[in-house]
């Protein structure tokens, strides 16, 4: 059932709830937020991603929330690409870089939601002109969230006028705690490669072996085994090619809950990031304080800095290759 919960820019914003026997999920309308993700563990109901209960914090103390990040997600050398022959300079919002799709990208704008009860599932969709934040061409956006089970599944696309690059990234924080930090989760990821970057956190266009590293995730090991001297990571890894699509590639466990995370994508990298320096000045869920390393984000999506990096895989959709990306998350006890 939907619900209007706040205003932005004087229109509606409006929250969709999907239920199963073990999980409910809570979506907005404003930049396809996953506002709530409640897991049944015995008798609590755990809030297994970051986000508020009053959609007024989102516009000032969010770090991206549970948003669709885009049009091009992650970070882009300058704000500037070069296709087709044209150079497009984007908006620079992350000291020299843009990020996430600029100012607003997609995650800060309201977009149309339809429920699909029998299914249940939401729809929803944004219309993205020409020249929204730099972007050359029309794009219309769509994101379908359907909850079976304990398993949330996600569908990305967009249609394009014109040759013009999208990359979405959708952007929980997640913690199976429901609290505190997540140093004590396990973390397992099918990678063997990972992208260096250089001191603006770009990547260096290398693609180097995890093997002896703090991004080796191979084999399960906890996130603060890998965060050393508590520097947090933010960096992408280049997923194992050569996997089965129709199998999880990362997994994320806590001991505390007995709760197990499981991620399915079809995309090449995913950007893992444990928000080293987060401190949010208002509550979250259940009265939490968000602090440093409150949640870790398992980014499904094509590489940072893509359109400046002709040998990694292409983000540029077009009218004949229309923009698809397909992910599932699934989280029960273990």
């Amino acid at each position: 059932m939907n619900k209007v919960i706040g205003t932005h820019d004087g229109r509606d914003v409006i929250e969709a709830v999907l239920e199963s026997e073990t999980t409910r999920v809570s979506i907005l309308n404003y930049g396809c937020v996953i506002r709530d993700w409640r897991v049944q563990v015995a008798s609590r109901a755990v809030p297994v991603v970051l986000g508020f209960e009053k959609f007024e914090d989102y516009p000032e103390h969010s770090r991206s929330f549970g948003i669709l990040a885009g049009r091009v997600a992650n970070r882009t050398a300058g704000g500037t690409f070069t296709l087709d022959g044209e150079t497009y300079q984007l908006p620079v919002n992350n000291g020299p870089n843009h990020l996430h799709g600029g100012v607003l990208g997609l995650g800060r704008r309201l977009w149309s939601l339809e429920e699909d009860r029998a299914a249940n599932a939401v729809e929803l969709t944004y219309d993205s002109p020409d020249g929204e934040e730099g972007y050359p061409g029309t794009a219309r956006f769509r994101a379908r969230f359907t909850l079976t089970g304990a398993r949330l599944d996600m569908v990305f696309s967009a249609d394009v006028d014109r040759r013009t690059p999208i990359n979405l990234a959708q952007h929980n924080y997640y913690n199976l705690d429901g609290h505190g930090d997540v140093r004590r989760h396990v973390l397992q990821i099918d990678a063997h490669d990972y992208t260096p970057v250089d001191e603006n956190m770009i990547p260096t266009g290398d693609v180097v072996p995890v093997g002896g590293t703090r991004l080796d995730f191979r084999q399960p090991v906890t996130v603060g085994e890998r965060d050393l001297h508590e520097e947090g990571i933010d960096l992408n890894l280049f997923l194992n090619p050569d996997r089965n699509r129709n199998n999880p590639v990362a997994s994320l466990w806590s001991e505390e809950t007995g709760l197990e995370l499981s991620l399915t994508t079809d995309q090449p990298g995913l950007q893992l990031f444990n928000a080293p320096q987060m401190q949010i000045a208002v509550p979250g869920h259940d009265g939490a304080s968000y602090g440093p390393f409150g949640g870790i984000c398992l980014e499904a999506q094509h590489f940072p800095d893509s359109l400046n990096k002709p040998d990694w895989p292409s983000i540029i959709s077009s009218p004949e290759r229309p923009y698809h990306q397909a992910l599932s998350v699934e989280i029960a006890p273990l």
